[in-house]
């Protein structure tokens, strides 16, 4: 009698909580810890942004696709590991920190309608959008949403509202040149238009168990995730100091100026720093340039007591890592970024 050749459950063991889940087969290590609310660090769940790394202690992972820039081969050959694109080939023993505040949030399926667009500039879209009436989602400031689309197609955004604001869930949509929901958003989508959406995703979130002082660096429209992070702190009472490093190119990027202005007219802790890379004559602009990382270098000498909370383009994000954590002394662990990468595939 041949045996069944039907791949094994496998199950994994995290250090140094001790929990233990289970993968079935065909998951990933992070499918299976999503399935299970097993609170794993991720942020784009398709191999690209680094963030779901960990340390493999035993046995051993097969990977899918991923991108160079997430994982080096350097960092496979000591041990580390992606969640997001590998699937057990054995029971794993693995060292990653569990995050507390991922755990109870249910990842959930759910229809919204289109409320209301604002288009506070030529390219950006700002969408309201509203729940069904019997329906509330529970989510973390600064975590996303995977739009649902036909076909399979799924795009990712991040909330711009804080949890304790959720009347309406708020998206910040770039034009982008064939993006298929930018697309639709600026040539088709009219108000009460109903979409589908999955989700909360991602550990971009304000850490509140922390007393470090905060700089957040928000590029473009990395500002919609920064945005609710920092109206968490503000509505939370928490004092930490707050720096907030905004770079766009030019003045009329700054889609909404007078936000970032309000908070530090109104918070004593709170500071805001425009950065305009590419400033144009009509701009007038008398305030910072260049690129918005470096403002950050040029002002503080170290890095060492604080936390970093990033968004915007990978070339912003992964340079912005590496320059705080090797020239200012930064804790690497005390960086958090919600990195543009492409979305991830339809299941």
């Amino acid at each position: 009698m041949s045996q069944s050749s039907e791949p094994a459950e496998r199950q994994v063991r995290l250090e140094p909580s001790g929990r233990i889940f289970t993968v079935l087969p065909g998951e990933t290590v992070l499918e299976a810890a999503l399935r299970q609310n097993v609170g794993l660090p991720y942020g784009c769940r398709n191999g690209a942004c680094g963030a779901c790394k960990g340390t493999l202690k035993s046995g051993s992972l097969a990977y899918g696709e991923h991108q160079d820039r997430a994982i080096s081969a350097a960092e496979k050959a000591a041990g580390k590991a992606l969640t997001c694109c590998t699937k057990p080939q054995s029971d794993l023993v693995l060292e990653i920190r569990e995050l507390a505040g991922l755990k109870d949030l249910a990842i959930r399926t759910l229809p919204a309608r289109v409320e209301r667009i604002e288009m506070p500039a030529e390219d950006v879209a700002i969408l309201f959008l509203k729940l069904p009436a019997a329906e509330r989602l529970q989510f973390l400031a600064g975590q996303y949403i995977d739009v649902l689309m036909k076909g399979g197609v799924r795009r990712s955004y991040s909330m711009a509202n804080a949890p304790h604001d959720d009347t309406h869930l708020q998206l910040h949509v770039r034009r982008t040149p064939g993006g298929a929901f930018s697309k639709y958003v600026f040539e088709e989508m009219k108000e009460r238009a109903i979409i589908r959406f999955e989700g909360p995703f991602g550990g971009f979130y304000l850490r509140e168990d922390s007393d470090k002082p905060m700089i957040l660096v928000a590029g473009g429209t990395g500002f919609a995730p920064v945005k609710a992070v920092i109206e968490h702190a503000l509505h939370k009472g928490i004092d930490r100091q707050m720096v907030l490093y905004w770079g766009v190119r030019s003045l009329v990027d700054l889609y909404l100026p007078e936000l970032p202005v309000k908070w530090q007219e109104e918070n004593d802790n709170f500071t805001f720093i425009p950065v305009l890379s590419d400033p144009g004559p009509e701009d007038d602009w008398l305030g910072r340039t260049g690129f918005v990382h470096q403002a950050v270098l040029d002002d503080f000498p170290s890095l060492a007591g604080y936390q970093v909370y990033a968004c915007g383009a990978p070339a912003m994000t992964d340079i912005a890592k590496k320059d705080f954590v090797e020239q200012r002394g930064l804790a690497e662990d005390e960086f958090f970024c919600d990195a543009f990468t492409y979305a991830a595939p339809a299941p």
